[in-house]
């Protein structure tokens, strides 16, 4: 692991809804998983505003889902250096976690947005609506991700322990 990937998917409560997030330059995506965080699912779409609107909107979901934290979706480049959109999100979600009372955590977002349009695509959807649903079919994308890999990060310790 190099340093600009995000922290490996740990440290967010075993139970309980997470709700994801992907950012846009114009629109935030979100989803959430059910209680046993077994499965995402897209939630909303809303339009970016300031800092502070977004972060109010993102805690009212939040305290309406009773999530118990977030996974923010970071586009790693994987090029030379850091990219300026990937600086903007980790700084928009520093930003965000000093106003939260549940944990964050950050996860490769690559292709999440190209898995969510091939995704509406094969169910027959396109058009406007569509492009609207898009970043909240991300960001299911995004916690899938999440919760798939700490499932099978948590499958390898348990059969390390077991040997």
């Amino acid at each position: 692991m190099n340093e600009q990937d995000p922290p490996l998917p740990i440290g967010l409560p075993l139970s309980g809804r997470l709700l994801a997030i992907d950012l846009g330059e114009k629109r935030i995506g979100l989803a959430l998983s059910d209680p046993t965080q077994f499965l995402a699912k897209a939630h909303q779409v809303f339009k970016r505003r300031s800092r502070r609107e977004d972060f109010a909107r993102i805690q009212s979901v939040i305290a309406a889902e009773s999530a118990v934290g977030v996974v923010v979706g970071v586009p790693i480049n994987r090029g030379s250096g850091v990219s300026s959109t990937e600086n903007w999100v980790r700084n928009y979600a520093a930003d965000l976690a000093t106003r939260l009372t549940v944990p964050l955590t950050l996860v490769d977002e690559s292709f999440t947005t190209a898995d969510a349009r091939a995704s509406l695509r094969a169910q027959g959807r396109r058009g406007r609506r569509t492009r609207d649903e898009i970043d909240a079919v991300a960001a299911a994308f995004i916690l899938q991700r999440y919760l798939d890999t700490r499932r099978d990060a948590e499958d390898v310790g348990d059969e390390t322990t077991a040997s």
